[in-house]
């Protein structure tokens, strides 16, 4: 079996790029270095089965070899980068799927999007299910990313109804871990990174706000077995679209405490204006993905928390 993943030097297509090799795929990892990092995949460039291509997807391209499966994860995913590059952000999630897609289809494989749970915006039902619609504000300064993924998760069912595209969409609640830049933006790597060198931790808004974090190795986990299973299972169309994150519920008030706990940094917290848009509460419903899957996440937040201090700490050492 040979999967391509796209994105496969970023935070996530990087584990699965180990993922699959270790369950003894053929790995094609295709990424333009945007935000993805060579640092991330150089402890595979002498695998024997895989595969690293220096390409971006917006742009045609077409392997060498088939591939049964095709993972779509190239996109900056980070409000920091996907801000600074809002068009290309664009482009990837409505040219790229396009490509990944017709590649798709042209060798007959599976394929998987990531998603993101940004397409349910700041949301008015809470937690949020599949079903949900979103309540996303399509001219803010997030929507050159919630409005491309929603576009990508349109492309891909409309590739599934027309050409019967054996596709699966995993939304995405906020994922972390080792191998994030240290300049990454998103809250957990700014958390630990400003802890580790001794300065105040920037809360946004009040801190009352809420996410759910789940550890990369158990996100990465609920994609694989999105991967494997049969394409019969879903049944409905819609059902192909599941949420894959941690439903534990935690203020970002509480989330510096804790890293400051366990970092035991001596450092205040720093409170700043809340941005444009910027959801009041965010956390899965995960009980399709429960009972399709048979997946949960099993690494509790003090438990992953400390294995990425860990790594950031080493990153910190070698900067």
């Amino acid at each position: 079996m040979r999967v391509l993943i796209t994105g496969g030097a970023g935070f996530l297509g990087s584990h699965l790029c180990d993922r699959f090799l270790t369950e003894g795929y053929e790995v094609i990892c295709l990424d333009n270095l945007l935000t993805g990092r060579e640092e991330n995949i150089a402890h595979l460039k002498r695998h024997p089965h895989f595969t690293f291509l220096r390409h971006d997807v917006t742009q045609p391209f077409y392997p060498d070899n088939e591939v049964d499966v095709v993972l779509h994860f190239a996109s900056p995913a980070s409000p920091r980068d996907y801000q600074k590059n809002p068009i290309h952000t664009l482009k990837v999630d409505s040219l790229g799927t396009l490509n990944t897609l017709g590649l798709a289809k042209a060798m007959g494989a599976r394929y998987v999007l990531a998603s993101t749970s940004e397409v349910y915006g700041d949301p008015e039902i809470h937690p949020q299910p599949e079903t949900y619609w979103g309540h996303v504000n399509p001219i803010g300064p997030r929507s050159c990313y919630d409005e491309a993924k929603r576009f990508a998760e349109a492309l891909v069912m409309a590739y599934h109804r027309e050409h019967g595209l054996d596709v699966r969409i995993a939304r995405i609640f906020n994922t972390y871990g080792p191998r994030m830049r240290t300049d990454d933006g998103r809250i957990i790597p700014s958390f630990i990174v400003q802890a580790l060198v001794g300065k105040p931790l920037t809360v946004y808004g009040d801190g009352s706000q809420t996410r759910s974090f789940c550890y990369v190795d158990d996100l990465v986990e609920g994609v694989y077995r999105l991967t494997r299973v049969s394409d019969e299972i879903f049944g409905l169309p819609e059902k192909r679209v599941l949420n894959l994150g941690n439903p534990e519920e935690v203020s970002v008030l509480e989330l510096a405490k804790i890293v400051r706990d366990i970092t035991r940094a001596k450092v205040s917290i720093e409170f700043c204006p809340l941005p444009q848009d910027d959801p009041k509460r965010r956390c899965p419903d995960i009980k399709r993905a429960q009972k399709l899957l048979d997946w949960e996440p099993q690494i509790s937040l003090e438990e992953g928390l400390r294995r990425s201090i860990i790594y950031f700490q080493r990153q910190i050492m070698h900067a």
